[in-house]
């Protein structure tokens, strides 16, 4: 199957502004994220989507593929669905670009349900909570499941919440089975492009949460399991750290 990672990259971060070209061990993040892309089994192409020359001029410095979209869209999804517009693949993967230690058996884990099942439109990923800090904090998206590993759900709150076992909640967090949502998707192209004509709707505005309109709509994602739980790079706090990882300290 004619499978396509496209990863967008934005110059403008308000926290971070040109994060895509801060330098990791002598190479520009974009590049760690679109080489470990490239070793996924299960894609065939690997191309940045951004609005900005600068990122653009670096990806293709270092030999990688880059396309200049528009610089108006409203979301990072909406972004994927120009690129997808251009392509013929079948299934198109959102790695986010702000995750250089991204490993490709990852990618390829959430890339083989869509393969294997026909009906599946979306696909992402969830791993293991932490800890009861990170069950309670808002920047942490939460996900629960299904029984087929589809999920219900997606929430900066703590869910589900553990009624009877609230009061002593740093002890019994993880009896709530929730997960930390990891933020890679798996469109199929049809899906994709019909994606941003859906209306948005409340618990997706509500939450500020893109992947809630899909389920809104009544379409349903494959929550794929693993144990790697990606670092992203939001501050230059985190760049640091990635790089003390990358240098084994």
């Amino acid at each position: 199957m004619d499978v396509t990672i496209v990863i967008p990259a934005r110059y403008a971060s308000s926290r971070f502004p040109g994060k895509p070209l801060a330098t990791l061990q002598g190479r520009p993040m974009i590049q760690w994220v679109y080489e470990r892309s490239c070793s996924a089994r299960l894609a065939s192409r690997v191309l940045v989507a951004t609005d900005d020359e600068r990122i653009a001029d670096a990806v293709r410095a270092f030999g990688g593929e880059a396309v200049l979209t528009r610089a108006d869209h409203p979301t990072g999804t909406d972004r994927l669905a120009e690129v997808a517009s251009g392509l013929e693949s079948e299934l198109i993967v959102n790695v986010q670009g702000d995750e250089p230690l991204i490993e490709a058996a990852v990618i390829d884990r959430a890339i083989a349900p869509l393969i294997e099942m026909p009906d599946l439109q979306m696909g992402t990923l969830c791993a293991p909570l932490k800890g009861p800090d990170e069950f309670l904090d808002p920047n942490v998206v939460k996900v629960v499941c299904d029984q087929r590993q589809m999920a219900l759900y997606f929430s900066r709150a703590p869910i589900p919440w553990p009624r009877d076992h609230a009061r002593q909640l740093e002890e019994n967090w993880d009896r709530c089975p929730a997960f930390r949502h990891i933020g890679l998707y798996v469109y199929r192209r049809e899906f994709l492009l019909r994606y941003p004509t859906l209306s948005q709707t409340p618990l997706e505005m509500l939450e500020s949460l893109e992947q809630l309109r899909a389920l809104e709509h009544g379409v349903g994602i494959k929550v794929v399991p693993t144990e790697h739980a990606a670092i992203g790079v939001d501050t230059p706090e985190d760049l640091a750290r990635v790089e003390r990882i990358l240098a084994g300290r």
